[in-house]
This record gives structure tokens, C-alpha cells and sequence, in this order.
């Protein structure tokens, strides 16, 4: 049964902002806890999910980046922030929550470090678009101030509560996070983006149980190809495009994905044909201080002392001319020098994309052949490119893995398109596992 806030009967079909409860025999009010969905619940992006029991926690307050930002709902009265990731969508909001209050703010040390680049370029651009902030730069200060590092495994007391976290095998720093309420030993899980199969920098994730599983749904509708397989045609094309002459262009994501790609050019006899470009490179340095939080460090670190560093127009121009490789932002091709690069290459050259291309990004518009947006006008794009999913999350196989392995009694599926959230909700009931995909407003009442 779906009940409004206010106990009258919501229909679905009409009612955009739905309360689900879960009730059980003789159950006390006060052993219910509420999961409010602040954003990305059927979507990607601006990901907040607030933990509403004695003490406010929050999971998580990103931004959606496309042509416009979009935000979080409002959180209200917040105790502690977690942040999973430092990827926008995860963390880029989380300054505003300093706006009407000073909670705490837990996550690992590059956490941090790279949350704060990304949120400075950010800040950067949404000036140069003129779009409004949700924060303020005291704000923002506050909440570097107020952060706290964790690692892995580490008790984090925080009230009633124990909190910990765990490998997420994402990014540098990302991580599972798990809540545990001392007086019942009742605990949440919240996977952030997470994957269990090795990439060329991190090993799987953690295996994190827990009564309440709250994960991600981004690639629930499908499976990841063979990784090895997908880097071998990777590389083909690559060398292919160098034995012509021309520039394999890489557009990636700074955090992540440019220091996979690197690791894979170094493992494959590429990386002296290979230009750095962009946010990637502060970005590396970041993750380079933080070598325990990468499995094969030495590769990353033969890497960038044998790749070229672009500083300026000469660089560029440099790496333009002959057979070369450049790694640079953005992944989407929403800014940054890679959309300077592609009006400027030649017919032998090839585009290259490696990660989930949104709604509304150059990339996703690249893939279905339409004009990118370069500097407010519309440019068809002629030079031919690949897209190969060496992506960081989860497929489909592996989010049942994760769930089977871990047996909790709900899964709360968010951080996916409708399609994929209900896709797995529906596979989760099918398995005999209580399932609910939310959308953003909507709240879970569950026993805690």
C-alpha cells in the first residue's frame, strides 16, 4: 500500500510525491527510521539520500551536470554528511549544506582532496555560464573545514550510530559506507557506485552486509563486455590510428578514468606517444599521494613520468601535429580542452570515448550523431570515434552478486533511469527480495 504523509491513500498515477511504508506485526513507531530521496532516485546524478531517525544523516549531495546544473531537493536539518566519491554528482553540492548549518562530514582523505578540485573547477564554470550556486565560498570553506578522513574499515562514532567504510573499487578513495544503529544492531548499507571486478588500478569491492542495502542501478539493465577483450580492440584502434598518422583523442573523466586509461596505454607500449592534458593532470598528482588507495601504483607513477605534460598552446600544438595520443577532459565533451581538440583534427585521427555519456552532454549527442554545442554554436562533427565501456560500476551480474552475497531484507534501488531502477526491482522480487526503485521526494519508511 502507498500512503501520502498526510495517511490518505496516493495513487501512483496521479500523485507525484508518494510515502511508502513498511509495517510490521506490533512494531514500535519509534524502531522506524525514514529514507528521504533527495535526488538521483530514477536518474543519474545529483545523488543525496538523507537517513531521517534520531540524527539526520546524509548520503551523498551531488550536482547533475548537462547543459544546465541541476540540484538536490533541499535536505533541511542535516547531522552528518558521508560522502561516497568525489565525482560531482556525488559530492558537488555538499558546500550548500553549510549554508544552514555546520554538520559533520565524513569520507576518505582523496575524498577530499579530489572533491575540492572538483568543486573549484565547478565553481569556475558555473561564473563563467553565469548560473547561480547553491553555496557560497564560506560555505565551501566550512565544509572543508568540517571534514573528517576516514579509512577503510576505521570505526567512525558519530552518536548513536557506528559508522565504517569499506572498499568501493570505483575511484581513488570511493567507498561503501555502513550505518549501524547501536541500540538495535540494525545497519544500512549504501553501495555509492561501486564494482567487483578488478579494473587495471583497483580490485573489486567489499562485500558489505547489512539489513537495509541501498545500491546503485546505473548499468542494471546490462552487462559489462569482457574487460580484457574491450582493451585489446582499445589498443588495436588506438595503434591503428598512430600507424596513419593522426591523433587518437581520449576525452575522460579527471577522476578515474584518465589514470585507468593512462595505466593502459603504459601496460601496452603507448605512452610514449601520449599527451596529459586538462584537470587529469592535478587530478593524478592528487591520487599519486595516495598510493595506498591504488592496487598497482608503480604503473601509474612509470605512467606520467613517461607521458607529456600540456601547459600551454605550444604543447598543444605539439601534440596536434604527427601521430600522437591525448588523454584530457571532459569525458562528456562538456567543456574542458577536449572540445578545443576536436575542431582541430585531422582525417586520420579518431575520438575515442570510455565512460557513460548523460543526457544532454556533447558526448551523448556525438553518439547519436548530432552537432555538439562548442562555444554556444552547433558543429556537426565528422571525425570518426569509438565508444568502449571501461566503465568503473557494477553491471547487471554484479549488483545481483553483490546483493545475493550480502542477503538483506530490502534493497533500495536508486542512481539509475527509471528503466534500469525498475528493471532491477523487478529482478530483485523475482530472487524473493523485498524491492522498492523510489523516485526523488518520495520516502521509505523502513524498521530500524
Amino acid at each position: 500500500m502507498v500512503l501520502k504523509s498526510d495517511g490518505s491513500i496516493a495513487d501512483p498515477r496521479y500523485d507525484a510525491q508518494m510515502v511508502f511504508y513498511r509495517f510490521l506485526t506490533n512494531a514500535d513507531c519509534s524502531d522506524f527510521l525514514e529514507i528521504r530521496f533527495l535526488g538521483g532516485a530514477r536518474e543519474v546524478g545529483r545523488s543525496g539520500i538523507l537517513i531521517r531517525d534520531r540524527k539526520n544523516i546524509l548520503l551523498d549531495y551531488g550536482i547533475k551536470v548537462g547543459e544546465k546544473v541541476e540540484y538536490p531537493l533541499r535536505a533541511g536539518k542535516v547531522d552528518a554528511v558521508v560522502l561516497s566519491h568525489a565525482h560531482l554528482d556525488h559530492s558537488g553540492n555538499a558546500p550548500a549544506l553549510y549554508h544552514y548549518g555546520m554538520p559533520a562530514a565524513f569520507g576518505t582523505e582523496p575524498t577530499l582532496r579530489l572533491s575540492e578540485l572538483l568543486i573549484e573547477d565547478s565553481i569556475k564554470v558555473n561564473r563563467l555560464k553565469h548560473e547561480r550556486m547553491d553555496f557560497t565560498k564560506a560555505d565551501y570553506r566550512n565544509f572543508v573545514r568540517k571534514y573528517v578522513s576516514y579509512g577503510y574499515g576505521e570505526p567512525i562514532p558519530f552518536d548513536e550510530y557506528n559508522l565504517s567504510l569499506h572498499y568501493a573499487g570505483h575511484i581513488c578513495g570511493s567507498s561503501i559506507t555502513r550505518i549501524e544503529k547501536k541500540s538495535s544492531g540494525r545497519s544500512i548499507v549504501y553501495t555509492g557506485d561501486f564494482k567487483l571486478s578488478p579494473q587495471t588500478l583497483h580490485t573489486g569491492a567489499d562485500l558489505v552486509e547489512g539489513n537495509i542495502l541501498i545500491t546503485e542501478s546505473t548499468y542494471a539493465t546490462r552487462e559489462h563486455p569482457d574487460r580484457n577483450h574491450l582493451i585489446s580492440l582499445f589498443v588495436d584502434n588506438i595503434k591503428k590510428v598512430i600507424e596513419n598518422k593522426g591523433v587518437a583523442l581520449i576525452p575522460v573523466f579527471a577522476v578515474g578514468r584518465a589514470q585507468e586509461v593512462l595505466a593502459i596505454l603504459y601496460k601496452h607500449g603507448l605512452i610514449d606517444y601520449t599527451y596529459v592534458d586538462g584537470m587529469a593532470r592535478k587530478a593524478t598528482d592528487i591520487i599519486l599521494k595516495y598510493p595506498e588507495f591504488t592496487k598497482d601504483v608503480k604503473t601509474l607513477q612509470n605512467a606520467v613520468a613517461r607521458s607529456v605534460r600540456i601547459g600551454g598552446g605550444k604543447e598543444r600544438s605539439d601534440a596536434l601535429n604527427g601521430e600522437s595520443i591525448i588523454v584530457t577532459t571532459a569525458g562528456m565533451l562538456n567543456g574542458g580542452p577536449a572540445l578545443d581538440y576536436i575542431t582541430k583534427l585531422n582525417d586520420t585521427s579518431m575520438i575515442f570515448l570510455t565512460g557513460y555519456q548523460a543526457e544532454d552532454t556533447n558526448g551523448r549527442r556525438l553518439l547519436d550523431n548530432k552537432p555538439l554545442i562548442i562555444d554556444g554554436e552547433k558543429r556537426f562533427i565528422r571525425t570518426s570515434f569509438a565508444f568502449y565501456d571501461l566503465s568503473a560500476h557494477a553491471g547487471r551480474s554484479d549488483i545481483f552478486d553483490f546483493v545475493k552475497r550480502t542477503n538483506p531484507e530490502v534493497v533500495v534501488c536508486v542512481h539509475g533511469d527509471e528503466e534500469s531502477t525498475n528493471s532491477l526491482r523487478e529482478g530483485l522480487e523475482l530472487e524473493g527480495f523485498e524491492a522498492h526503485a523510489p523516485a526523488v521526494n518520495d520516502a521509505l519508511k523502513l524498521e530500524f
